[in-house]
């Protein structure tokens, strides 16, 4: 159990309110007696909840965010929207967003500040996140809702894309248009998002009774940026075998493909037509543009603040899994250059 102000108190041998003015820097007090507080701190690690809020409603008006920080990237803006959709929605509830990146490798001494201090009332986790982040989180009672990511073994509330159906929808549209020999590139696929991608083309293509060749998925890089689409289809049309359209895993790794192509001078869509994931913005000012499956990401940050406001208040309990809806946005990458209008 964390040590309260309280217990530092006793242990310091000092008034509450001593302790309190040492921890905000304010008043006057003696030297020594800084010293017995301070040390009374460490060996209690104690860690003070500063928020002023949080005296009289015992919340502190703050949501975590927590992000890999792998995924923070300009190049791959997915993760970076839907923190903006749990800002723009947390100004409506009065609560502000404390954001945090994170590697995999967590200990006690990287644990974000506002965890220690409890300086939150919920969190949100964005992408892969480790386990000892969320049995951290458990033991200390905090509600959380995971974002395009979850634990199999677990039921953690979280927001998922409609996976399944973004590739179902790709597919239907290439095999409209005559394609037959269709390939996949992912990365990553340590993700479920990807796997689940990727494991979707394969069934959804034999379902629909076009071939499959392992020849044509190549899911070996480690991450899905842009340089893995580009090395994954080159290493595709390395193997001289006949390929007319690429299923990207998402449009980053659809925007190296794009340029791996470029590359040979094959021409897109006439030869090859590629296909993203997740219509970022890279998927409007790719050239050729790019046909790719929006995902509303705001709107997945806003459900998650919606949720944990839900979750403090009563009103919803923990556990809940919230899949959002995808559509196909058909670009030229498939369907060559569009009229205007």
């Amino acid at each position: 159990m964390n040590a309260t102000i309280k217990d530092v108190a006793k242990k310091a041998g000092v008034a509450i309110s001593t302790v309190s003015l040492v921890v905000n820097h304010k008043g006057h007090v003696a030297k020594e007696t800084e010293l017995k507080v301070l040390r009374a701190i460490k060996e209690l690690n104690y860690h003070p909840q500063r928020s002023a809020r949080g005296l009289v409603t015992k919340q502190s008006g703050n949501f975590g965010f927590i992000l890999n920080g792998n995924h923070f990237s300009q190049a791959e803006p997915f993760y970076t929207k839907i923190f903006l959709g749990t800002e723009i929605q947390a100004r409506s509830f009065d609560y502000y967003i404390l954001l945090t990146t994170i590697t995999q490798n967590v200990t006690p001494k990287n644990i974000p500040r506002f965890l220690l201090e409890r300086n939150v009332d919920g969190v949100i986790l964005a992408g892969s996140v480790p386990h000892k982040i969320v049995d951290y989180l458990h033991k200390n009672q905090l509600p959380f809702i995971l974002i395009d990511y979850y634990f199999p073994e677990r039921h953690d509330s979280t927001i998922l894309t409609d996976n399944a159906m973004g590739i179902r929808l790709v597919i239907d549209h290439l095999l409209e248009l005559g394609h037959r020999d269709l390939a996949f590139i992912g990365g990553d696929m340590g993700h479920p998002s990807m796997q689940k991608r990727c494991s979707t083309f394969k069934s959804y293509l034999q379902q629909k009774g076009a071939p499959i060749e392992d020849a044509k998925i190549d899911c070996i890089e480690e991450h899905s940026g842009t340089e893995s689409g580009f090395a994954a289809t080159t290493r595709l049309l390395e193997k001289n075998i006949s390929i007319s359209a690429i299923v990207a895993a998402n449009d980053a790794m659809a925007v190296g493909a794009l340029r791996a192509c470029r590359d040979r001078k094959i021409r897109i869509p006439e030869e090859i037509a590629i296909t993203g994931f997740d219509d970022v913005e890279s998927s409007i000012t790719a050239r050729p543009t790019l046909t790719t499956v929006h995902v509303p990401k705001e709107e997945m940050g806003a459900a998650a603040v919606r949720h944990l406001v839900d979750v403090i208040n009563g009103r919803q309990s923990e556990g809940v899994r919230i899949i959002m809806p995808v559509k196909l946005v058909a670009r030229e990458s498939t369907l060559g250059a569009i009229p205007p209008g």
